[in-house]
């Protein structure tokens, strides 16, 4: 019959209490002695069972020393001592099994996220299958409250989405035709039609649920070396007994030396908070890849940026219309209807900005000419109009003033990119535009220098005059522009050799060289992003920048937690150990002091679970 740690916890602790009511009768103490043997055998067995299992791979571990030192008790006929031993030990492990569950709940909520049905219109009837039984291009229907199961692009519908279990957004967002969704995120009201472009195990949350298990299972470099010293710890343990028992021929307080001086809270005090660490970044869209990555983070001291879609929002904004000789809806109405047919980014901007204030635009040139490297030379209702920049006005023999030249200069080196529009005879006005900064940004920096990053760079390939104004409006300490894929990553080498560890902070996709080559690749944004995920060792799953302070904040106390237990898990093992040779410590409530040990190491690393909770009830609060 197969009994459960917990069953064997109660059956062996019933079996002691038995044992002490029969001692305090008039029956023969071999009555008391015997229910005592068996909780000593009860929960003795499968502790010898796991030593044995270690030493065929030439372990000696913990179970070694208890499973050495209830037989010594026994052989000495100190039933109460093997009996203690044992139960004690087996219940510090089932709380410890217990506990440790608590460190592994955010990955176990994530799995509880994963979709159980997916609804599909199959010979124009919907059925419900597996979600592995859904194949790329089918149509899925989502209804409020379900999970959607596939990565894919809305063909009909409007929806309010949790997005939480991918990005961490606390708050759902609007999605309608044309948006991309997620595998794992839930409708909250609406109706979907989903166009599945990944399914099954390609899946964002698919991919997000295997890294996380996977950087569970990379090892941090202490965890490491705490394994490599306790292998070598046992052994040095088990002579050391022997050798007191030599010099004092005292067996009892050689078994009890065997088994106070077990590392099992030093052993635990790394992966506990390592697990712990992972799982709480796991729960607020911040992957991190494994235990040495998490120290890594913890210890980075410098930043290089991308700056276009990292810093910057990616995407061009208009951001000051001036006129000169026009009225100024005029002057914009002109140049988008200029810009429509151009592919340019730029126009897409102007066109944006004209339709966000003034309404759709209907209207169309009726001559349009791209002048490479110049701009546009438009038609509009018999009128001629010169779009681009400098060098078309002069080619056109259109002269600048000096009060229109001195204001091109100004917003240029301000970053901004100046499109100037004139007649065939004099300049119009001029319309700016540029890649507008995270809103986030500025308090992004501010935040990591508050955490300790003794430097802040940015590196883009964007010229010098937008690269210095954005450096100036971030507070960012230093900025290399003008930089091709290539050119970031020798920059990278410079900085890692001239401050050491640098981490690289991009958005996954031309970014991709520097993230590998960085001693710490980050990205942002990697919801979807197939180079992110795979590219960078941490990534910030939404498009919130913010989120890197929160990444460095918990790797920290992470690193912080796991010195802790270390120092912790030290002390009371010296002190145990000082204890047993001064004989004022005995085997049973050594173990008991042991045990007590582990479980507040445990109890020590499940605080990482509730790591920034606070902040963010109050964000969640302030926003509704």
């Amino acid at each position: 019959m197969r009994i459960s740690k917990g069953q064997r916890v109660v059956f062996s602790g019933i079996l002691i209490i038995i044992s002490f009511i029969l001692k305090r009768t008039d029956l023969n103490i071999w009555y008391g002695n015997i229910f005592m043997i068996s909780a000593a055998i009860v929960a003795g067995l499968p502790i010898m069972k796991n030593a044995l299992v270690a030493l065929r791979y030439k372990i000696l571990g913990i179970d070694a020393l208890v499973s050495l030192a209830v037989i010594g008790a026994m052989f000495l006929q100190e039933y109460w001592e093997a009996a203690a031993v044992t139960f004690l030990f087996m219940l510090g492990d089932y709380l410890e099994s217990k506990t440790l569950e608590k460190t592994r709940s955010s990955i176990k909520s994530l799995l509880d996220l994963a979709p159980d049905i997916a609804r599909v219109i199959r010979n124009g009837v919907e059925v419900e299958i597996s979600p592995d039984e859904v194949v790329e291009g089918d149509i899925v229907v989502v209804k409020p409250g379900e999970k959607i199961a596939v990565d894919g692009t809305i063909i009909e519908g409007n929806a309010y989405i949790n997005q939480a279990a991918i990005t961490g957004e606390s708050i759902p967002v609007d999605k309608t035709e044309e948006d991309t969704v997620f595998s794992g995120t839930i409708i909250e009201s609406g109706y979907l039609k989903i166009k599945a472009d990944r399914v099954g195990d390609d899946t964002t949350f698919a991919r997000i649920l295997e890294m996380v298990e996977e950087a569970q299972d990379k090892k941090a470099r202490t965890q490491k070396f705490l394994e490599v010293f306790s292998r070598y710890y046992t052994p040095a343990i088990i002579i050391l007994a022997a050798l007191l028992f030599l010099f004092t021929k005292d067996l009892v307080l050689s078994l009890t030396l065997l088994v106070i001086a077990c590392p099992g809270a030093l052993v635990i005090s790394t992966p506990v908070s390592i697990v712990a660490g992972i799982g709480n970044g796991a729960k607020h869209g911040v992957l991190v890849k494994g235990g040495e990555i998490m120290e890594k983070l913890g210890k980075i001291k410098v930043l290089a940026f991308d700056k276009t879609g990292t810093l910057t929002e990616g995407k061009p904004k208009v951001t000051n219309v001036k006129a000169f000789n026009i009225d100024e809806e005029e002057l914009l109405k002109i140049t988008a209807i200029g810009e429509s047919y151009s592919e340019h980014p730029l126009a897409r901007a102007i066109i944006e900005a004209y339709e966000e204030r003034y309404g759709e635009l209907r209207e169309s040139p009726e001559e349009a000419e791209i002048i490479t490297g110049q701009g546009l030379k438009v038609k509009i209702e018999g009128k001629k109009y010169l779009i681009g920049n400098r060098k078309l006005l002069a080619e056109n023999s259109v002269n600048i003033r000096e009060e229109e030249e001195n204001y091109v200069k100004s917003e240029e080196a301000h970053g901004q990119t100046v499109v100037i529009v004139s007649d065939m005879e004099k300049v119009l006005g001029t319309i700016s535009i540029a890649d507008t900064v995270r809103e986030d940004a500025k308090e992004l920096i501010m935040n990591l220098k508050k955490q300790g990053i003794e430097k802040v760079v940015m590196l883009t390939g964007d010229n010098k005059r937008a690269a210095s104004a954005i450096s100036e409006e971030l507070g960012i300490d230093e900025y290399y522009a003008e930089l091709l894929p290539e050119e970031k990553v020798q920059a990278l080498e410079k900085l890692q050799e001239k401050f050491g560890a640098t981490a690289m902070v991009g958005d996954g996709v031309n970014d991709a060289p520097a993230l590998a080559s960085a001693d710490l690749g980050i990205a942002i944004g990697g919801a979807g992003t197939d180079v992110a995920m795979e590219t960078a060792d941490v990534v910030l799953m939404s498009n919130e920048i913010k989120r890197l302070s929160y990444a460095i904040g918990l790797s920290r106390a992470t690193v912080r937690n796991m010195k802790q237990n270390i120092y912790f898990a030290i002390i009371v093992a010296a002190a145990l150990l000082a204890g047993v040779l001064g004989k004022v410590v005995f085997l049973s409530s050594g173990m008991l002091i042991h045990e007590i040990s582990v479980l507040l190491v445990i109890v020590n690393a499940v605080r990482l679970l509730g790591y920034g909770e606070k902040g963010r009830s109050r964000k969640v609060l302030y926003e509704k």
